[in-house]
């Protein structure tokens, strides 16, 4: 259509996306986010919606694109749950490493900021924020864990993967984020196997 600007989504919502994560919700202003997508307010506001709208929008779009990588690394543990789970802790330290991302982890840096959010947009947090401890739930289950069991190292598992976003944007090293990783593989070891 002629005089219409055209632009890629994809490209204009991974733009925004890496604004919300390096700089947070609240610290994210309209102008930071026309200077990151390239568009002026008002094709912001007409083509993706008022700033709440947005970040709706790029935290499934994170919370997509993540759990497609944590639910694929997840899918061997009827076999190998142990490999799943250190495949599982891989997607993480991946993205830590990834310097075309920021550091940390977009759903926890908002989980913190949920004050600070619309009470809708802080439900919609914690609901993609929750996603983690079920899909490892189930992956522990169907590599042969108890309901008992596959619950407490669900939980210990999704909390330990989010420390190592923590810790890596607190400076921790590479070998540091793997040794915490190994620790709690090791015990998920240790917990599979065979009494006797």
């Amino acid at each position: 259509m002629a005089g219409k600007k055209q632009f890629d989504m994809d490209t204009v919502l991974d733009a925004a996306m890496i604004q919300f994560w390096r700089s947070g919700y609240a610290d994210t202003s309209l102008d930071d986010l026309s200077r990151a997508t390239g568009l002026n307010r008002s094709s912001i506001y007409s083509s993706l919606g008022d700033k709440n709208a947005l970040f709706l929008r790029c935290l499934d779009r994170y919370a997509t694109r993540y759990g497609a990588k944590y639910d694929a690394a997840l899918s061997c543990a009827a076999e190998d749950p142990v490999a799943a789970v250190r495949a599982f802790f891989d997607v993480t330290l991946g993205r830590i490493a990834d310097p075309a991302v920021p550091d940390g982890c977009l759903m926890a840096q908002s989980v913190m900021a949920s004050p600070a959010l619309s009470p809708g947009v802080a439900e919609r947090v914690k609901e993609l924020f929750g996603l983690q401890r079920p899909r490892l739930r189930t992956a522990l289950k169907a590599g042969g864990m108890s309901d008992e069991n596959a619950e407490d190292f669900a939980v210990h598992i999704a909390a330990v993967n989010q420390s190592l976003a923590v810790m890596g944007r607190a400076g921790a090293s590479p070998e540091q984020l793997r040794a915490i990783v190994d620790v709690t593989v090791d015990a998920l070891a240790r917990a599979l196997r065979p009494a006797g």
